[in-house]
């Protein structure tokens, strides 16, 4: 039968000081975790508030458990010195894994970037407060909400170009040109990208698939008119526009 003098180390007052301390730095995350996550459940995102509490959390206790070795199997492990960088490099490695699965590739369509981003921000986050640099944790969190709203604004104020990923059906028996194609996109302010063209036969039906990136945001017409015009030729049967974003 085991004694009990081994079980009691884990209720002594240096067991628990510890277990409380690390609670606490649990919570921080929790909290700071939720507050990154926040801006992805405001817009929909499948990776929301739970998610990120959840990365910064075990982040955190990954690494801040390193700090207590001596601790370890009731005292027993006093002799280890474990490597903080390996664990943190162990940590950073197994999100990634988390993070790939959020990109999506549909074509020339890539979702998911952000989100991805955003999530090894997160345990960065975790890995800040477990080895106590609570003030760079706070910052880090709060340039991650800044970087995800308002630089999301100031991106969209700034001079840019916007994609779309175009899909045409055409006629079986059709005599369209990529000339004809590529100065009806210039006519509405957009260019078709170089090498992005991909040809398919769907149904005995030609099917397009290319970008096209608007010339100048404020000069380029609406993607709805460009769909308007597509719509109005008898050689194509079925089309899709959709914005190229991550």
């Amino acid at each position: 039968m085991m004694p009990a003098h081994p079980l009691q180390l884990y209720w002594s007052g240096e067991f628990l000081a510890a277990n409380a301390f690390i609670g606490l730095n649990l919570l921080g995350a929790l909290l700071l975790g939720m507050a990154v996550g926040y801006e992805r459940t405001f817009n929909g995102r499948a990776a929301g508030m739970r998610t990120y509490a959840l990365v910064c959390m075990a982040s955190t206790a990954l690494t801040i458990f390193v700090g207590f070795a001596p601790l370890w199997y009731g005292g027993a492990a006093h002799d280890v010195t474990p490597d903080a960088t390996r664990v943190v490099q162990g940590v950073v490695t197994g999100i990634g894994f988390l993070c790939a699965g959020v990109i999506v590739k549909d074509g020339m369509t890539i979702s998911g970037l952000t989100t991805a981003a955003s999530i090894w921000s997160a345990s960065a986050v975790g890995v800040l407060l477990g080895v106590g640099f609570y003030a760079s944790a706070l910052l880090l969190a709060g340039l991650c909400m800044l970087s995800m709203t308002l630089v999301h604004h100031i991106e969209r104020t700034l001079p840019g170009r916007a994609s779309f990923d175009v899909t045409l059906m055409f006629r079986r028996i059709s005599e369209q040109r990529f000339e004809e194609l590529a100065a009806t996109a210039e006519k509405h302010g957009y260019r078709v990208v170089p090498g992005s063209f991909s040809f398919s036969f769907d149904d005995n039906h030609p099917v397009w698939r290319f970008c096209v990136v608007a010339l100048h945001r404020s000069r380029s017409t609406s993607p709805a008119l460009l769909a308007h015009e597509l719509a109005s030729s008898e050689d194509i049967t079925r089309f899709s526009i959709v914005p190229m974003r991550n």
